[in-house]
């Protein structure tokens, strides 16, 4: 079987998943090809269209995660808790969905800074479809709090009802131990040194890759902060969904080699 692969978004001129498709195909001994398909609006119509016709199997990012999660027949139990999907599967006739945001930002975590947030008090910016991803991740990790600063109120609302420990703005806390922007770069999150409760011991992630050092990167290091971008969340979320498309076991460090 030739796979038939591809990343679905927009803007996605810039995605690094096909190269992380192409290398996983080679580790895995696999034949297939990936393309970028630029798809501005969340249109489920289009995106259904797709699968089985145009592609096997599809990585899916902003603005679609939401829009993914309707189309499917199947879903895994982190996609149905989130109702985000990042990665399709044309399987029987039937669109399958799953969400390996969160698992690949620990996954990550692990390797980059060889920390668990087991008991870490983490302030998150942006309550998006990521975000959903990777507080889910959190919670089922026993996060100490998770603290989430989000423009959408209903959307900040819909996390804070649905775990114990996730709370929104006005939660104090004395210090985080980890900070995540999840929010793209045209709208930054505040700076390290604004923030309440973050010191030189706090660990921020940026999930936008581009640029690698984002301002609101930069002001953390400048703060004397460990920090990192997106590229080891989108490698090891990758290795994830092609194990779950193939049943192969991908190294998630062998990706990262590729874009880092």
């Amino acid at each position: 079987m030739k796979w038939r692969l591809g990343v679905a978004g927009y803007p996605i001129e810039h995605s690094l998943t096909p190269q992380l498709h192409e290398k996983a195909l080679a580790l895995c001994g696999l034949q297939g090809t990936s393309e970028r398909v630029a798809m501005p609006d969340a249109d489920r119509a289009e995106l259904h269209a797709l699968m089985g016709e145009r592609f096997d199997a599809l990585s899916v990012t902003m603005p679609l995660k939401e829009a993914a999660a309707t189309i499917c027949d199947a879903r895994d139990a982190v996609s149905t808790r989130t109702g985000v999907v990042n990665s399709l599967l044309w399987r029987d006739g039937h669109v399958q969905g799953a969400c390996t945001d969160g698992r690949g930002f620990l996954d990550a975590l692990l390797a980059q800074f060889h920390v668990t947030p087991t008991q870490m008090n983490v302030l998150v910016h942006g309550a998006g479809g990521a975000a959903r991803g990777i507080v889910d991740a959190f919670v089922h990790a026993n996060v100490g709090a998770v603290v989430i600063h989000g423009r959408t109120p209903a959307n900040v609302e819909r996390m804070t009802n649905a775990y114990d420990h996730v709370f929104d703005a006005n939660h104090q806390v004395d210090h985080f131990d980890l900070v995540v922007n999840t929010q793209p770069v045209h709208a930054p999150a505040p700076f390290g040194a604004e923030v309440a409760g973050v010191d030189a011991e706090t660990i921020a992630v940026d999930i936008t890759y581009e640029p690698r050092m984002s301002p609101w990167r930069q002001s953390y290091e400048d703060f004397g902060c460990r920090s990192a971008n997106g590229l080891g969340l989108l490698a090891y979320q990758a290795a994830l969904q092609m194990r779950w498309w193939w049943d192969r076991d991908v190294d998630g460090a062998k990706l990262l080699e590729v874009i880092a």
